[in-house]
């Protein structure tokens, strides 16, 4: 009876649903925020945008940010898009019948029993570490040594923005009456409601990522961690109604109240689907802050081993992901220090940096001239005493050297995830969708054909973070019967780049006989480094 009940409900929606209808999407990532409406056929209608003081440091390697900062940009964001003159011209706001939030992944916001925030986020950059944690009882730290894990749960436990509060402020986590992520914070402050989806949960968390739920009392990182149960939301799956707008809240955004608030996923778990990755033979290359390489999963593909794959936007289902962490940030750390003339030169001539940084990379042959970049700038858990390397300069190389090196350093380690994601997965990856702000420059998806020796596509936006969260609300409130239709309608392919075969050669030899011996060879001096310094820590 109940079932019948709900596709009762799905039916008359879908049946009433006007071609008009719009959805907005509320996408809070790392460098900005993003009000966007998309229609059924996935075009991006209109678009608000503003930058973020992206963090705050109180010591080297913090990354904190007011929690309420979020908030009050995306109600300007919001009330932002309102105002443009075609928005009103054309009565978007009216036409808008559900709402979606996707969100950076990682950054944590602790609140107390009003809902209020105890102290600034701390966001998925942070790089504080515990000094010291009390031991796991023994016959866990007897079973990790045993498949040798001890060493990354103790790294898991160290990272734990929880572990790191308790131990620090012990205050602010006694008051803490939910531990929630950004995505859960948001939900709260437009409906109310301690929830949050299921797709968004990526952090240090006690998440159990097979079954995609809270993990079972019994699991080891109850014990790892100072959470309890009570201090985290409930759990819905994408395209789930998380709550209704409330008055309150419909005020600072500027829709009516009682609008459906949709859940979508992590912006990562979105662009994937946005990009239209539903089966492991389609990678999803995000070319953002942190480059990654994804493929869509029905089954549980660990990407490396006893590394869990996150949940995706298509519920049941798994992202498994390489992930090269601050990744196309390279590239705008070499803007900001080196390439101050084009920015210039752009804003005079009324043009896109990204076109003129093309053109630097123009002026460079494929290969660098030998120079070639190691793209680890930031550790991970596979290579906890990783640092960047440039090797092979000569007098020869300028400064358009060292830019092209960046995009192939990074498609060189994004083609090394891609090879074990296809031995994890056990099927070939035959074709790359390519997103994300880096996907803008014609060069950077040219030499990604070329390097993957792969066709390389550019989806019809490079929203698709956005555009995935409001596949999932149309698929919410009943527009699509399913994910294959809603991809089939609202996404698509704009311009593919295809492998230059002269260029395909070089760059096998240069990825094969000297990029996958980097790491190895450097990895001792790293190690050297590291017991010098310090650093990284």
């Amino acid at each position: 009876m109940k079932k019948t009940s709900v596709r009762t409900l799905v039916n008359t929606e879908r049946q009433s649903a006007n071609k008009d209808d719009l959805i907005l999407t509320i996408d809070n990532g790392t460098q900005s925020v993003r009000a966007l409406l998309f229609n059924l056929n996935g075009d991006l209608v209109a678009k608000s945008r503003l930058e973020l003081e992206a963090y705050f440091s109180k010591k080297p390697g913090w990354a904190e940010q007011k929690a309420e900062y979020f908030w009050l940009m995306l109600t300007k964001c919001c009330q932002q898009l309102w105002q443009q003159d075609e928005v009103i011209k054309k009565g978007y706001r009216e036409r808008v019948t559900a709402l979606t939030v996707t969100t950076q992944r990682g950054t944590v916001i602790n609140v107390d029993d009003n809902g209020q925030s105890l102290r600034p986020a701390i966001l998925w950059l942070d790089q504080r570490l515990c000094q010291q944690n009390n031991p796991m009882p023994w016959y866990w730290r007897l079973a990790f040594s045993l498949i040798g894990q001890r060493k990354i749960v103790d790294y898991f436990r160290r990272k734990s923005q929880a572990n790191w509060l308790q131990q620090n402020e012990p205050t602010v986590w006694q008051k803490t009456d939910k531990f929630l992520l950004l995505s859960g914070f948001l939900t709260h402050k437009l409906t109310g409601e301690y929830k949050d989806s299921v797709g968004s949960i990526v952090g240090y968390l006690p998440f159990d990522y097979k079954k995609q739920n809270w993990a079972s009392p019994w699991d080891w990182k109850w014990y790892a961690l100072p959470i309890k149960r009570s201090m985290l939301p409930s759990l819905v799956k994408p395209g789930e109604v998380l709550g209704l707008i409330t008055p309150e809240a419909a005020k600072q955004i500027g829709l009516k109240s009682g609008v459906k608030l949709i859940a979508s996923a992590s912006d990562k778990a979105c662009e994937v689907l946005g990009s239209g990755c539903i089966s492991p033979d389609t990678a999803s290359l995000s070319y953002g802050t942190t480059a990654t390489i994804n493929t869509n999963n029905a089954k549980y593909v660990e990407p490396q081993a006893f590394i869990p794959p996150y949940p995706s936007a298509i519920p049941k289902h798994f992202n498994s992901e390489v992930m090269i962490y601050r990744g196309f940030w390279m590239v705008n750390w070499f803007k900001q220090e080196f390439g101050q003339n084009e920015i210039e030169k752009a804003l005079a001539l009324g043009v896109s940096p990204e076109s003129l940084f093309d053109q630097l990379v123009g002026q460079v042959p494929p290969g660098s001239m030998g120079l070639m970049l190691q793209p680890y700038w930031s550790p991970g858990l596979r290579n906890l005493e990783a640092k960047g390397a440039i090797i092979g300069f000569g007098d020869v190389h300028t400064r358009a050297h060292i830019y092209r090196s960046i995009l192939e350093g990074l498609a060189y380690a994004l083609r090394e995830g891609k090879e074990t994601l296809e031995k994890r997965q056990k099927c070939k990856i035959t074709r790359l969708i390519v997103s994300g702000g880096g996907s803008q420059s014609d060069a950077a998806l040219q030499l990604t054909a070329d390097i993957f020796n792969l066709p390389a596509h550019r989806p019809h936006t490079f929203e698709t973070s956005g555009l995935g969260a409001a596949i999932n609300a149309a698929v919410g409130k009943g527009y699509f019967e399913n994910y294959q239709q809603a991809i089939a309608a609202m996404t698509r392919i704009e311009q593919s780049f295809l492998p230059n075969q002269n260029n395909v050669q070089l760059y096998n030899k240069l990825y094969r006989q000297v990029y996958r011996k980097m790491y190895r060879q450097l990895k001792p001096i790293y190690q050297e480094i590291k017991k010098i310094t310090g650093y990284p820590e």
